[in-house]
């Protein structure tokens, strides 16, 4: 508990870096540019695909007429629109977090291992290939995770509990991963991952919950839909603030078990060696005393 809390508030302060600020822009930039493009070229397309679903639906045809009664008809304009954000959200939040894992965490983790950890050898246990395949093959498993969990998000207890722990446990992944791929060997990663796998799964989902603020944007309905090209690039900030965050809290806290790790190893290493030079000593000695005996 201790180096959980002495990472995250170390993480707090390094997002206050200015090197942290600068880096933050590029994703930002990138995301937002993205965004806003793809709803320039496609937005009515989507849109219009999303209606034509909906209207062949006859269950919500029957609500809407129903809501036209109750002179409510205004909601049908804005469900397509709004559902559609809603099914952007999973894409922006997995492309944010991949943004951030290539563009900041391999610049943030060299920038903690740089003022805290100096004298950590880099045993280069991975690269930033494995890291990219790792990080791919860790965001397909959490969209099947996600797409097959959505109707359960329909019981209102689950929806706050089960896309938290899908981002926290792809974050666990992607994060932990970068901040050791270039300090740890491939077995010290793999003993990392064994003896800390709790607490990082738990930085992951608080990461994970932390990542939930800008549902609060969604939950404004209507008034999001019609400020969509405004809170979109609010919300896409957040995200990649939350994430850089993340990438420090992973970076102190795998670095600072590392170096622990190979502090533990070292008196080992050590014993290893001075047992080794002890039997070569006995059997020189051994060899010395038969030679001793034998005729010249």
């Amino acid at each position: 508990m201790n180096k959980l809390l002495d990472s995250f508030w170390r993480a707090v302060m390094y997002c206050l870096h200015l090197r942290v600020i600068a880096l933050s822009m590029l994703p930002l930039v990138i995301m937002v540019a993205l965004s806003l493009g793809l709803g320039y070229f496609f937005w009515d397309d989507a849109l219009a695909a999303v209606r034509a679903g909906l209207e062949s639906w006859e269950l919500l045809g029957t609500m809407a007429r129903w809501l036209e009664g109750l002179g409510l008809g205004g909601l049908r304009v804005v469900l397509a629109p709004t559902i559609l954000l809603f099914l952007s959200i999973p894409v922006i939040v997995i492309v944010a977090l991949l943004f951030v894992a290539i563009l900041m965490t391999p610049a943030m983790v060299a920038l903690v291992a740089e003022r805290r950890f100096p004298l950590l050898q880099r045993k280069q246990g991975g690269s930033q290939v494995a890291s990219l395949f790792w990080s791919l093959g860790s965001t397909v498993l959490a969209a099947v995770a996600l797409v097959i969990s959505i109707p359960l998000w329909l019981i209102p207890p689950l929806i706050l509990i089960l896309p938290p722990l899908i981002w926290g446990w792809l974050t666990y992944r992607v994060m932990s991963y970068d901040a050791l791929v270039d300090h740890a060997s491939a077995e010290e990663r793999r003993e990392i991952f064994r003896r800390h796998r709790a607490s990082l799964l738990g930085i992951g989902v608080l990461s994970g919950y932390l990542g939930a603020a800008p549902s609060l944007l969604w939950a404004s309905g209507a008034m999001f839909v019609a400020m969509a090209p405004i809170l979109v690039p609010v919300a896409i900030w957040i995200y990649t603030l939350v994430f850089a965050f993340s990438s420090l809290w992973f970076a102190h806290y795998c670095l600072a078990a590392l170096e622990q790790l190979r502090k533990q190893n070292a008196p080992s290493a050590l014993d290893l060696l001075g047992r080794t030079a002890i039997e070569q000593g006995a059997q020189g000695d051994q060899k010395k005393d038969t030679q001793a005996f034998l005729p010249p």
